[in-house]
């Protein structure tokens, strides 16, 4: 971004963390080419708090719209959710995760977190995975951060189809196509 006035980049600043929440401090110094100070200022100016705030109070949001799972049985911690349409997840690779010799996450782990977020795309009260057609690109390593990003494809009548991918930083490491079916009591 070129340099913008102080209004300006505030205004621009703004519409950026309403779109995308989050933005670090230091990603965001580094767009608008100003020092992260600086953001800090502008932010404060603004009324936005700092990421952990922000990122709480998206992660509320999206908790309370959940229908197929209770929050409990979810695995990872829920950064966005629009039933139907889209979801995030994201999980911290810790010690009780992996096997013992290889030191990297037990693929088990990996599938809760991207089948627990596609049952939570389902608009129903509760929902069954059906099928799954899955690949697993790499090994995940202790103290990596994984996301899983989940979009509904299709759906017809009770039968959604959600493709989720997992990635560690820009690289997948697992991509799933799930068939889910709703079911209504």
């Amino acid at each position: 971004m070129g340099h913008n006035s102080k209004d300006e980049r505030r205004k621009i600043l703004e519409q950026e963390l309403s779109q995308h929440p989050f933005f670090t401090d230091d990603e965001l110094a580094a767009r608008f080419k100003v020092s992260v100070s600086t953001i800090r200022l502008d932010r404060g100016a603004l009324g936005i708090p700092e990421l952990r705030e922000r990122t709480k109070a998206v992660a509320q949001e999206a908790y309370s719209t959940l229908k197929s799972l209770d929050d409990q049985e979810l695995i990872g911690e829920l950064r966005e959710l629009v039933i139907g349409e889209r979801a995030c997840s994201e999980l911290m690779i810790n010690e009780s995760m992996v096997l013992a010799k290889a030191r990297v996450a037990r693929g088990h782990y990996l599938f809760a977190q991207a089948n627990s977020l596609a049952v939570a795309l389902v608009d129903s009260p509760m929902a069954l995975t059906g099928s799954v057609e899955l690949k697993f690109i790499r090994p995940v390593q202790l103290g990596e951060l994984v996301v899983a990003v989940g979009k509904v494809i299709k759906r017809k009548k009770n039968k959604y189809w959600v493709q989720v991918s997992v990635r560690v930083g820009t690289e997948e490491v697992l991509r799933g196509d799930w068939v889910l079916f709703a079911i209504n009591r």
